[in-house]
């Protein structure tokens, strides 16, 4: 089946075409869905959510060559609906009082989105403890028997994370205030 034809038996709600994107972009989508779940249930409903919703809005797609980063996207906004409906808070950058003086409320200006987007820019390694540490609230020693790393390496690529994620923050401030 070619893409053209996959879409529009999306948005003719046929099944079988349903079944092809699929089968072809879950692949795509699943390991961002497996960053910021710790159970497979969760991945995989983070999954669904967010196929569901791509066939659902699939008319809007203006441009069929920039389909993955569209579904990402989608699939990002189902990711961080989901964290907010489970209420879990991010206890993210312990910022320095300095740091809070230079910029203040900005972290308050920031949407969940944002963060989730920030975090898929780090290495996947420091990108799961992150999420796993801040998001879900296991410990290090947990991290390291889930990823089958010391916790002394947990600890490692969180503190890492954390220094990244601050660095990404600071441009995304910096470019906030400037547009203004």
């Amino acid at each position: 089946m070619l893409l053209t034809e996959a879409i529009q038996g999306c948005i003719n709600n046929n099944r079988k075409a349903q079944e092809w994107m699929y089968r072809t972009y879950s692949p795509v989508l699943l390991p961002m869905c497996k960053r910021f779940a710790s159970d497979e249930d969760r991945v995989i409903t983070y999954l669904n959510d967010g196929l569901m919703k791509v066939f659902k809005n699939i008319q809007k797609l203006k441009d069929e060559e920039k389909i993955i980063p569209w579904m990402k996207r989608i699939t990002y906004h189902v990711i961080c609906d989901n964290l907010r409906k489970e209420k879990n808070k991010v206890r993210l950058l312990e910022l320095g009082d300095n740091d809070r003086k230079q910029t203040p409320d900005a972290l308050n200006q920031l949407y969940e989105e944002d963060i989730i987007l920030l975090i898929d820019q780090l290495p996947t390694a420091s990108a799961d403890v992150f999420v796993l540490y801040a998001i879900h609230g296991y410990t290090h020693k947990e991290i390291g028997v889930l990823k089958n790393i010391s916790e002394g390496t947990s600890k490692w690529h969180y503190s890492e994370a954390r220094k990244k994620l601050r660095a990404l923050l600071e441009q995304q401030i910096k470019f906030s205030a400037n547009a203004l």
